[in-house]
């Protein structure tokens, strides 16, 4: 059966880099510059990766941590505001699917965290999650109804 977190991080994963940057990647960068070299790494982060880890369910926590996985195949950023596409592969039960999922990501610094805020999805539920990619690791929470906790793990290249 597939896990709500799971579900959660995968629609976070493909967001769109929301903010202007606030800091510089290069002394002499201007901001687009700067923008561009934090978008080029966001893609490079997450094209073709298996995000590897665990997650908790609060209240849970003496039941331990579970694992989870989400594989990405590749992310670009979209002209709309702050979304990216992500393409991410969704397997649980007898499913096996590639879903193209349009999120939000903001900025802390430099720092990318794909944000999803109380969103629907059809025939799923209503979630919410705050994930930071911070090099080849990520890092939030998931809430999806009344049920949430934490999530963590790293990330890996996938073979091609």
């Amino acid at each position: 059966m597939f896990r709500f977190p799971q579900l959660a991080l995968l629609f976070l994963i493909g967001a769109g880099l929301a903010a202007q940057p606030t800091t510089l990647l290069a002394e002499d960068a201007k901001p687009d510059e700067a923008q561009a070299q934090l978008f080029q790494k966001f893609e490079q982060t997450l094209n073709n990766v298996a995000l590897i880890g665990s997650f908790t369910i609060t209240g849970k926590e003496n039941q331990g941590t579970k694992p989870e996985r989400y594989e990405i195949s590749n992310v670009r950023k979209l002209e709309e505001g702050d979304l990216w596409l992500i393409n991410a592969r969704i397997k649980y039960g007898d499913k096996d699917t590639n879903i193209p999922m349009p999120l939000e990501v903001k900025w802390a610094g430099k720092t990318p965290v794909i944000t999803l805020d109380n969103t629907t999805i059809p025939g799923l539920g209503t979630f919410s999650a705050h994930v930071v990619i911070d090099g080849d690791k990520y890092a939030g929470t998931w809430t999806h109804g009344e049920v949430g906790g934490h999530l963590f793990g790293k990330i890996e290249k996938l073979e091609d």
